[in-house]
């Protein structure tokens, strides 16, 4: 078990520190005239979880809901593209897929001091980590279920029937990452990590054999979900900031990662399935959750399984070392984020490991 309340410590929200506050009149009289319905008093609070984009929010008296901006400062190349993440929502949800409604999109950086976007608030619960606690057995194993099915679902659109022809380079998709996260690494880089220079070697020569280019989340996982209040049902996917094209068995193997993470005692990591009974907890097994899989896509991860999370294990360590690089150009946007360099090392160290193993 983790040694901190992961949910206490990521739900709910916060005031935003002083470089992140946003100008409450200048965004209002915004929203006035881009949002139908919209209405003040607006009040503005900062979400506790995330990482990446600053994600706030919003209360008026008759509705709530969520703004999402780039953070300020200098940013790496192609990161936090929220005008994407706005497009990739309205496509799903005209769908039906479970998404939040997006409002508005605005590239007027004197509004809110970087681009925004404005969506639905969806009224639910997020798991904060993945052994659920607080819920039972029958509950877990029907969301893992429908966490199961919603991605395999994602996985099953055309992009080219949802308008989504053009939203990535879909072909060598993992060659790419790779490539990308390599000079993300680079650029953010506070120390050397010996597996992450293994690593950046081995890759570019393992690459699994893609699956057909499929629209992909690229940060699927159990609490980038919002679930009913009073069902097994996923409201909505947040956080589609790497979405693009490319091979849905990457993306499906990322979420793996749950069911092998290293365990940590401190906020720095993502939370693990490791050391958890699962079966006395209702949570199926890797090998079982990725036969569902199979027989919902007639895609399968598992000849190739052991590069496909070298690959995603090395790829959350360099996303990770970006946030690192972020805390000391001081345009971090979370309390945790300085801890996050305790997680990069052991990550690398598995993503070795799986790569031994392939």
């Amino acid at each position: 078990m983790s040694a901190i309340d992961r949910t206490q410590a990521f739900s709910g929200t916060k005031e935003a520190a002083p470089a992140l506050r946003l100008d409450t009149t200048r965004l209002q009289a915004y929203l006035n005239d881009h949002v139908p319905g919209f209405a003040g008093p607006l009040s503005v609070q900062q979400f506790k979880g995330g990482q990446s984009n600053p994600t706030y929010l919003l209360t008026t008296p008759a509705r709530k809901y969520v703004l999402r901006r780039k953070p300020p400062g200098k940013l790496l190349p192609s990161a936090h593209a929220i005008d994407r993440e706005y497009r990739v929502i309205g496509a799903l949800h005209k769908q039906g897929f479970p998404v939040a409604e997006p409002l508005c999109y605005c590239a007027d950086e004197s509004v809110a001091g970087t681009a925004f976007y404005v969506m639905s608030f969806a009224d639910g619960r997020v798991f904060w980590e993945p052994q659920m606690p607080g819920s039972d057995p029958m509950e877990r194993t029907a969301i893992y279920d429908a966490m199961n099915d919603t991605i395999a679902r994602l996985h099953s659109f055309d992009p080219a029937n949802i308008g989504l022809a053009d939203f990535g380079r879909g072909e060598n998709y993992v060659a790419r990452q790779v490539e990308r996260w390599s000079k993300q690494y680079r650029a953010s880089e506070t120390e050397k990590i010996d597996a992450m220079e293994r690593l950046i070697d081995w890759l570019p020569k393992n690459i699994p054999p893609a699956g057909p280019p499929r629209l992909v989340h690229g940060d699927y996982r159990i609490d980038n979900l919002i679930v009913a209040k009073d069902a097994p049902q996923v409201l909505a996917v947040l956080d589609w900031e790497l979405s693009t094209l490319g091979d849905p068995l990457a993306d499906f193997t990322y979420h793996l990662m749950a069911w092998h993470m290293p365990p940590t005692e401190s906020t720095a990591g993502t939370a693990t399935l490791l050391g958890h009974d699962l079966k006395a907890l209702g949570i199926p097994a890797m090998d079982e959750y990725v036969e569902r899989y199979v027989a919902r896509t007639g895609l399968d991860p598992r000849p190739h399984l052991p590069a496909y999370l070298a690959y995603n294990f090395f790829r959350i360590a360099a996303i990770l070392q970006g946030i690192i690089g972020r805390v000391r150009d001081g345009t971090a946007t979370s309390d945790f984020a300085p801890k996050k360099a305790e997680m990069i090392r052991p990550l690398a160290d598995t993503a070795w490991d799986f790569a031994q193993k392939y």
